[in-house]
Formats: structure tokens, C-alpha cells, sequence
């Protein structure tokens, strides 16, 4: 690897054009996609081919604890090889000294890939659709909010401060005045951006006070999982730097909208490069019907995935801008399986349920593996759902314990996903859902200490 920065991405080299680089950040991100790894010496990064983290990076809940995940061997806190990936080298601009972030693929001391590492439950993914001759194409919308300073977990979180010198208000959907208030932020959001080499496709004002909406150009699964997962540390570097949070909380704020990470899906023939989703004539194909169908028929099964947290179900809330339900309808906001307008070569389908807070290789993996059971059953979907799919009651399972257990018996899913990952994920999020069940809440110590 001693040339290795002779073959970096063009940003990144551009980046480093004329620089002396001085650090690699060697990073991996963990089940709740938070970036695990070493910064080491450029030097120190020229010399290795991989280096070492314990796989018991992957049984920690979000709050450090361990779930007891560990195989026949026992809680060992044995080491995988890490092994860069240099196609996501990329700048770290934020940074005092100029450095570079290597996202890195897991494997095991026989060189098998570590099926519970998030990176590779979305390749294992992916990979069965090459096998079938499909090229699966997502977009990913990140949705999230800028919040003052929250010093006190015991307080409320807050809108932030605006240019104007008020708090960001709420109700300004696609309000222009409303995103020049975070200009500053919004600045270094597309600076930073540029350094690394990613291209936003638009920036627009949501429904919640604070809450801004990024969209990124379809492509490749894995390539625009890594960007959403760099984009996460970016979008906080960039907040952090005007005194304000980012956050990515299905739910910081009460009364106010949830934050989304919506999916656009679709599917090319390997061969021919065409749409399936479309016919020669324009009009929809089964195989577009089949990969509704799936999403209806598996995404309770894959909520605990794309809704991981306790605070995900508070999202689903009605009116409040997420569906709680599995209808499909064209051009309709309200159902939870979308159908955009495009042309035919651009038609897919968008999957609204899933949560900011997912990890983002992990709810990309589980939203394909829905449409991939869809169309490997190739079932027609429920009839289109015509009006306001509010009125409903909600299909969907509506508390962390519950999807849990959905998840749990959904064997197809768990073949598809990677049966040890399935094993893996589902011990770390009930030990994580049994800690927050010893939390007393507010609510409950104002409704109940006197009261019962």
C-alpha cells in the first residue's frame, strides 16, 4: 500500500492536492451506526493492509451495555480483521489537522465476512439480487433537526436559534425565509459536503420547527448507505460548529413531526439496463406490483429494524406527517408504501416508514429484503388506496416490544438478512428495550406518585 493516496476518489485527492495528509481515520459503524474504529498516523496507515476491533463492538445497545450475543466461544471479545474499503475514502473537513476517513469491512480469523456487521447484511442484500440478474437503486432522504443545546436529558429539547435571533419556527414547510435562518449551518452542510465528494440533490424546510430535509441522488445501495452514514457525522459537525445540535430522533420534539429516512426503490435488469418496475409501453409491470406486495406482506417483520428505538414508535403518530400503515397508493403522502410521480423509466416506489434513527446500512438492507421476498413470491398487493389512509387504524406494530417480537419469527426475513445477524440484533435491542423499561418517566411520576 505505499502508493495507496495515488489511487484515491477524485474529492479526495483533491482534497490532499499540495497537503501533507497527517491522519486516517479507520472507521466502521456499529449496529446503531455509530462509527467505531482508530485514528492512526497517514505513515502508520501506508504499512497496514487491516487492523483489529473486537466483534463485541457489535453486542452493545446504545447505551454501552452488552447483550449477551456472543457465539459457542462465549464472550471472548475476539478480533475481526478489518479491511479498507478505499472507495470510501473520503475528507474529514471539520478536522484541525488534515485527515481522511477509510470505512472498513469486517471479517472473521478464517476471512469470512462478519454476517452481523452492518456493511455486510446490506452486501449479502444486494447480492442476492445480482444473483437473480437485478441492480437494485435506492435514493435516501434524511430528515433531522437543529436543536439549541441540551445540556440537561431531564429538560425538553428545544428549537434552535435562528439567524433572526428567535427560535426556529414550526408549520413552515418548504418556507425558503425558514431555511435561511440555519444559512450558516446550511453553508457549511454543503461545504463539507463538497470536500467529501457527495452531492446533495436538494435542501428543503419540513413540517417540525428546526427540521430540515436532505435528499441524495439514487445509486447504489451500498455506496449511498455510506454516504448517509458519513452524512449523519457531518450534518452534527456542521451544527456544532454555530452552537446548535443536529439530531436524528424519530421523535426530539413533542407535538412536532417526526424525522423520517425515506427509501426510494427501484430495479434494473442487469442486462438490458431497463427498469422492471416498467414495460416497453410505459405501463407498470408485475414485477413492480410483486415488490409493493412484499413490502406490505414483510414490513411488519422489518420495523424492529427500521424503528429501532423506543422513541421510533413515538413517530407514528396520525397527522403527523408518518404513515401507520401498509396501504399503496400513486402520488399519496398519507399511505406508508408511496408511488412518485416519474417517467417510466424513473418509476419505484418509496417506503415512508422507516426511521432517521435507523441505521442506514441496516434499513436499506431490510426495505430490499422486503421487496426481494415480494418478488421472489411474485403475490399482487392489496388494491390502491384512494383518499386520506389516516382515517385508518394503523397496521403496523406500534411499540419497540412488540416489533421485536414480529421480528422474531419472521424466518424468511431473518435468511435473508443473515441468520446470525438476526440472532445478534434481536438480543442487543431486547436487552436494550428491557433497560428502558426500568426508566421512570416524567409522565409517570407526574400522573401516578399521587393519583393511584
Amino acid at each position: 500500500m505505499a502508493d495507496w493516496k495515488d489511487n484515491l476518489p477524485p474529492a479526495a485527492a483533491e482534497y490532499l492536492a499540495g497537503r501533507r495528509l497527517d491522519e486516517v481515520e479507520c472507521v466502521i459503524p456499529d449496529l446503531p451506526g455509530i462509527a467505531r474504529g482508530k485514528a492512526v498516523p497517514a505513515s502508520k496507515f501506508a504499512r497496514q493492509d487491516s487492523f483489529h476491533l473486537p466483534d463485541s463492538i457489535f453486542y452493545q445497545t446504545i447505551t454501552g451495555n452488552w447483550g449477551e450475543a456472543a457465539g459457542d466461544e462465549g464472550f471472548i471479545e475476539k478480533d475481526m480483521i478489518l479491511r479498507p474499503d478505499m472507495s470510501t475514502a473520503t475528507a474529514a473537513p471539520w478536522t484541525a489537522d488534515w485527515t481522511l476517513q477509510v470505512i472498513h469491512d469486517a471479517y472473521d480469523r478464517d476471512g469470512n465476512v462478519v454476517e452481523f456487521s452492518p456493511r455486510n447484511v446490506l452486501k449479502r442484500v444486494v447480492a442476492l439480487y445480482h444473483a437473480e440478474g437485478w441492480e437494485p437503486v435506492v435514493a435516501p432522504e434524511m430528515e433531522f433537526y437543529l436543536t439549541a443545546r441540551n445540556l440537561d436529558p431531564a429538560q425538553e429539547i428545544k428549537p434552535m436559534i435562528g439567524r433572526s435571533g428567535r427560535p426556529a419556527a414550526a408549520r413552515q414547510a418548504y418556507s425558503m425565509t425558514a431555511v435561511d435562518e440555519f444559512g450558516p449551518v446550511i453553508d457549511d452542510i454543503y461545504d463539507f459536503a463538497e470536500a467529501q465528494g457527495f452531492e446533495i440533490d436538494g435542501i428543503t424546510q419540513e413540517g417540525g420547527a428546526g427540521q430540515l430535509e436532505i435528499n441524495l441522488l439514487h445509486g447504489d445501495p451500498v455506496k449511498l448507505a455510506d454516504e448517509v452514514f458519513y452524512f449523519k457525522r457531518l450534518i452534527r459537525e456542521a451544527a456544532l460548529r454555530h452552537d446548535c445540535y443536529a439530531t436524528f430522533m424519530a421523535k426530539p420534539i413533542a407535538d412536532e413531526p417526526g424525522s423520517a429516512m425515506h427509501i426510494h426503490h427501484s430495479v434494473l435488469d442487469q442486462a438490458t439496463g431497463k427498469n422492471i418496475f416498467s414495460n416497453d409501453d410505459g405501463t407498470e409491470t408485475e414485477p413492480f406490483m410483486h415488490f409493493i406486495a412484499g413490502l406490505q406482506n414483510h414490513m411488519p417483520e422489518a420495523l424492529a429494524v427500521i424503528a429501532p428505538y423506543v422513541n421510533s414508535y413515538r413517530r407514528y403518530v396520525k397527522d403527523h406527517a408518518a404513515p401507520i400503515n401498509l396501504e399503496w397508493g400513486r402520488d399519496n403522502r398519507t399511505t406508508g408504501i408511496r408511488v412518485p410521480l416519474s417517467s417510466p423509466a424513473a418509476r419505484r416506489v418509496e417506503n415512508r416508514l422507516a426511521g432517521m434513527d435507523c441505521n442506514p446500512y441496516l434499513g436499506i438492507a431490510a426495505s430490499l429484503a422486503c421487496g426481494y421476498l415480494g418478488l421472489k413470491a411474485a403475490k399482487n398487493p392489496m388494491p390502491e388506496f384512494k383518499g386520506d389512509a389516516y382515517d385508518g387504524d394503523g397496521d403496523i406494530p406500534r411499540t419497540m416490544g412488540e416489533a421485536l417480537r414480529v421480528f422474531g419469527e419472521a424466518q424468511a426475513l431473518h435468511e435473508i438478512l443473515g441468520p446470525d445477524f438476526a440472532r445478534v440484533y434481536a438480543i442487543v435491542k431486547e436487552a436494550e428495550y428491557d433497560e428502558f423499561l426500568q426508566v421512570i418517566s416524567p409522565w409517570e411520576r407526574e400522573h401516578l406518585l399521587l393519583n393511584v
